[in-house]
Order: structure tokens, then C-alpha cells, then sequence
């Protein structure tokens, strides 16, 4: 640069002193990087400890229950009819009601079947005096009958001894006979009165019942339903549907389940009563009642066998035509081991779950897993009562893994005490602190 003015040779002198200095600084920053990287890589291959959930494995009493849908029954339903002709004249009840047995429901005008009524008890008290009236002739002429008896001996021993004719003797027999045929009319008339009095009693208390049927009541405890005809409507008598009455208390709940469980139902109902709970579909609390029913047959095309239980509900929680989340209890399994049901994983070679050892290091072990308890699941092989085992965090774990305790709301480790960076517990973020630190002294250096 001979020919360069010195202002010139000034300015490019400053330019090259800055890209120097700048590409100075850009290796240290590297330097220092990668120093720091290497540093983290570093931390994380150094084993920090991995925060797990863990839980006991516990003995209990383990239900063995089995679930089903069912559909709720009512216990009783039942159609009211009216039973006679006539004006409904009256509603006693609001639909919806819950009724007793003897509750009354409807009124039929009943003047007609009073007038009928009063009719019967009239012919009754005809037939009663005609009775009345046959029964005082039979007397007399039983009376008179026995007079002529009498009469015809005595003429039949005059006769005899010749004071008086023969054809004097044969009059008096021949009234005598007269006297016992009228005893015997006398008779079949108070047979026949007797028998028209008996037909006229059950006249009027055919009328009687008529009259009744006008008064319309409850024959069962229930709710009612849709009222299907409003007073002054005229009702025909066994025809005309007044009323639907559904008895919920008690109330039944049918359910099917797999027939491969009827043996284990059979042999414990014939040790006792099996406990059924119910629980509405909306969400609504429980009902407990027992098993009332096992079907004759199983159904071939399901391979299902029909049972029903009995509730009482008394609260009216159950309602009929609704379905309901249904579990019965076979049995009761006594002290049987139980671990949280997260605990238990699945792999290639079957279930598994990781077991903390005493030097907080992990082992894979395979189990055997039995009846589910909510939230709980048996363990009938693989666990002993009292070990340890993880419940949240495996995805991280493998065989020998070194382990520390987690917060089971969070699922992070505990703040680690002062000092613990440099023994690798912070884990990865710990190591590359420190990784990055030594990059930096390096590249001072």
C-alpha cells in the first residue's frame, strides 16, 4: 500500500484490527461451548437418581364382584278398570300421587245402582213374607191333617163294630188322605218360597256390589300414573282404562351375566344371601338388596342366565324402566396381597412391576394379578406383603435404575440439600452447570 494516502492506510488499518479482535472472541465462545456441552453430556451419564411414586404392597378383605347392566322393574304393576256403566263423577288424586291400598280414586254416579238396589231389598222383603205366609199354611193345614187322622180311626173302628155305614168310614179316609197331600203342597210351597228368598238375597247382594263398583279404590301401594279419563266422561264397565298403578317399593332389578359364573352363584346363594348393589345411571347413590331369582335356562344365544334382585328402596332412588350399573357379590377373598393398580405393567414377557430394593435400586419383577379392587388389584404371585413398589415414573426406569422419592402430587423429586450437585443428584440439569463452568475456566486458561 505505497501509493495510500496515510488517512487511507489509517482507515483499513482500523477494519482489520476489528475483524481480529471480533473473530478472537467468536473461538473463545466456542472453546467455552463446547467445553460446556461435553461438561453435560457428562452430567447425564454420570447416573443421577430418578424421582419415582412408589406404594406398599398391603393385605386386605378383597370383594369378588361381578358387573353387569340391568333394567329396573316394578314389583306390581297394575291397570284400574271400571267394573260398572256410568258417569265418572269424581277424581280423588293428582297424577303422580303415591297411593295406598283402600285409597279412594274415582267416584261412578250411583243412583242407578242405589235405585237397584232398594228394588232387591223390596222383592226381598216380598219374598221374606211370602215365605212367611206358606210357612203359617203348612201349619195349619199340618193341624188339620192330624184332625182328620184322628177322625178317620175313630170311624174306621165304628165302622167295625157296625154303629154306623161303611161309606161314612171311607169319607173319612178319603179326608184324611185330602189333609196330608194339602201337608205336602203346604210343604213344597215353603220349599219354593224359601228357595225364591235365597235367590232375592243374592239379588240384592248382587245390587249391593254394584253399588260398590261405583266407589273406585286402590287394591295395592304405588304411584300413579296418567289419568286416562276426566270426570263426566261416561265409563264402560270393563272396558274403559281409568288408570295405570306401578309399585316401586319394593322393586326389582333384572341383569344377565356370563353363565361361566352361574356354578360359583349357585353354590354361595345356597350358603346365603348374595348382596346386590344398584346404582342409577344419572349418578345417584347406591342401593344395596339381595339376589331373588335365577332363571330356569341359560340363553343359548348369548350363553347368559337372567337374574333378578329385590330392593326396597325405600327412598326411591330405583326407578322402573330406568337402567342401572349392577354388582353382585359372589364372595369375599380373606388377606389376599394388593398393590395400587398403575403399579402393574405390561411387557413382551407378560405383567411386571419395578420393586424398590433396600439400596433404592429397582428390579423388574413378573407377577401374577387377580381380582380387581377398585383402585386396587390382587397380586396372587410375584410380591411379597410389605415390599415396595413404584407406582408412577417407570417409563424411565430399567433393572438396577438407582431411585428417589417423588412428591405423589407433583411427581418431582424433593429440593436437594446443599453440595448434592457435585454427587450427581441435580441430575441432567446439575451436570451441565457444572460442565459449563469448566468450559469456561478452559477457555480463560
Amino acid at each position: 500500500m505505497p501509493n495510500m494516502s496515510p488517512v487511507l492506510r489509517g482507515l483499513v488499518l482500523c477494519v482489520l484490527s476489528s475483524s481480529l479482535a471480533a473473530c478472537g472472541s467468536a473461538s473463545g465462545a466456542a472453546g467455552a461451548g463446547g467445553s460446556g456441552g461435553r461438561g453435560g453430556r457428562g452430567g447425564r451419564g454420570g447416573g443421577g437418581l430418578v424421582p419415582v411414586v412408589v406404594g406398599h404392597v398391603t393385605q386386605k378383605d378383597v370383594p369378588v364382584d361381578i358387573a353387569a347392566i340391568g333394567n329396573v322393574e316394578a314389583y306390581s304393576t297394575i291397570t284400574v278398570r271400571a267394573q260398572v256403566t256410568g258417569v265418572l263423577t269424581g277424581v280423588h288424586f293428582n297424577e303422580g300421587d303415591f297411593v295406598k291400598p283402600g285409597d279412594k280414586l274415582f267416584t261412578i254416579d250411583p243412583r242407578p245402582y242405589q235405585a237397584a238396589l232398594q228394588e232387591a231389598e223390596a222383592t226381598l222383603a216380598r219374598d221374606e213374607a211370602l215365605l212367611t205366609q206358606s210357612q203359617a199354611q203348612l201349619a195349619r193345614d199340618l193341624a188339620n191333617a192330624a184332625y182328620l187322622k184322628g177322625q178317620s180311626t175313630r170311624q174306621g173302628e165304628l165302622v167295625a163294630r157296625g154303629l154306623i155305614s161303611k161309606d161314612l168310614g171311607e169319607q173319612a179316609t178319603s179326608a184324611a188322605a185330602a189333609g196330608d197331600a194339602s201337608v205336602a203342597a203346604d210343604q213344597a210351597a215353603v220349599k219354593g218360597a224359601e228357595a225364591q228368598l235365597d235367590a232375592q238375597r243374592a239379588a240384592v247382594d248382587s245390587a249391593r256390589l254394584q253399588l260398590g263398583y261405583t266407589s273406585i279404590t286402590s287394591p295395592i301401594s304405588g304411584r300413579t300414573g296418567s289419568l286416562m279419563a276426566k270426570a263426566g266422561n261416561l265409563v264402560t264397565a270393563n272396558s274403559t282404562e281409568l288408570l295405570t298403578i306401578t309399585q316401586i317399593q319394593p322393586v326389582y332389578v333384572t341383569f344377565s351375566i356370563p353363565a361361566v359364573h352361574l356354578p360359583a352363584i349357585k353354590q354361595h346363594m345356597a350358603e346365603g344371601v348374595l348382596d346386590v348393589t344398584a346404582t342409577p345411571q344419572d349418578g345417584g347413590d347406591p342401593a344395596v338388596g339381595q339376589l331373588s331369582f335365577i332363571d330356569n335356562a341359560v340363553d343359548p344365544t348369548t350363553d347368559t342366565i337372567k337374574l333378578k334382585a329385590t330392593f326396597k328402596n325405600a327412598d326411591h332412588v330405583l326407578w322402573p324402566g330406568q337402567f342401572a350399573r349392577v354388582s353382585l357379590r359372589v364372595a369375599t377373598l380373606p388377606h389376599v396381597d394388593v398393590v395400587a393398580a398403575e403399579a402393574v405393567q405390561t411387557g413382551q414377557d407378560g405383567q411386571f412391576v419395578f420393586v424398590v430394593k433396600p439400596d433404592s435400586t429397582v428390579e423388574q419383577r413378573p407377577v401374577t394379578t387377580g381380582q380387581a379392587a377398585g383402585e386396587d388389584v390382587v397380586i396372587t404371585k410375584g410380591l411379597a406383603t410389605g415390599e415396595t413398589v413404584v407406582t408412577e415414573g417407570q417409563l424411565r426406569l430399567e433393572p438396577g435404575t438407582h431411585v428417589t422419592l417423588a412428591d405423589p402430587t407433583t411427581g418431582e423429586a424433593a429440593a436437594p440439600a446443599a453440595g448434592n450437585g457435585a454427587n450427581g443428584r441435580g441430575g441432567n440439569g446439575q451436570g451441565r452447570g457444572r460442565g459449563g463452568r469448566g468450559g469456561r475456566n478452559g477457555g480463560r486458561g
